[in-house]
């Protein structure tokens, strides 16, 4: 109950973090184009190269795109630190992510396969239950994004990094060029929406189990 709203909020921000369409959802919404003087297919290498950076066993990002008919470094030193310390979070996100699936599994697969058939509605309130948290969770994360999102964005940087790397100058850094603020409040939307519908999905079924089952019982009796 308590592992699955961490297992679906890792999983909507790993699944925001790989997804291709919200970068260049992004890019189109805030005009990262004409901002930054880059082509759209620029743009798209430079998702696909971010993606494929947060993926990989590479210590430093390195992305030369073209702009104006010449190569260039999209990524300066300092941005290019901070992105490393930004993909030590998403590795972070990725392994509690495996450690909540594993244990879920393992648990299910315990519950389903191995315990009595007793168990089985143990394990649909379980999900009841955790979808239940999830849903109040994503709640307050809703409120607090519409109320006070800058609040947050802050907190969230003052409490995730241990330098000022993450203060980037939006005249010359392409980094906060190419993510503005207003795309992380719609990434957080995203993944709250995900997490809130993985969610609703997993006690729904769970909760039409129970409902099913209870019935079955009323009338075998």
């Amino acid at each position: 109950m308590l592992c699955l709203p961490v297992l679906l909020l890792t999983a909507s921000l790993g699944w925001a973090t790989n997804s291709l369409w919200l970068y260049e959802y992004g890019f189109e919404k805030y005009n990262v184009s004409q901002v930054t003087g880059l082509a759209e297919v620029e743009l798209e290498k430079a998702a696909a190269g971010l993606i494929g950076y947060f993926n990989s066993d590479e210590d430093y990002i390195s992305l030369t795109l073209v702009k104006d008919g010449e190569p260039f470094e999209l990524f300066n030193q300092r941005e290019v630190i901070h992105l490393k310390d930004v993909k030590g979070l998403i590795w972070l996100d990725y392994w509690v992510l495996l450690g909540t699936l594993v244990y879920v599994l393992a648990y299910a697969g315990i519950s389903l396969f191995w315990r009595k058939r007793r168990y089985w509605r143990r394990l649909a309130w379980g999900v009841v239950g955790g979808g239940g948290i999830t849903l109040a969770l994503m709640l307050a994360l809703g409120l607090g994004t519409l109320l006070g999102f800058d609040q947050l964005f802050l907190q969230f940087h003052l409490i995730s990094f241990t330098n000022e790397l993450w203060q980037l100058d939006p005249t010359r850094d392409y980094l906060i060029m190419l993510f503005p603020q207003g795309f992380w409040y719609d990434a957080t939307i995203f993944c709250g929406l995900a997490t809130t519908g993985l969610a609703i999905i997993l006690g729904g079924v769970t909760g039409g189990y129970l409902l099913f089952t209870r019935r079955r019982a009323k009338l075998a009796s």
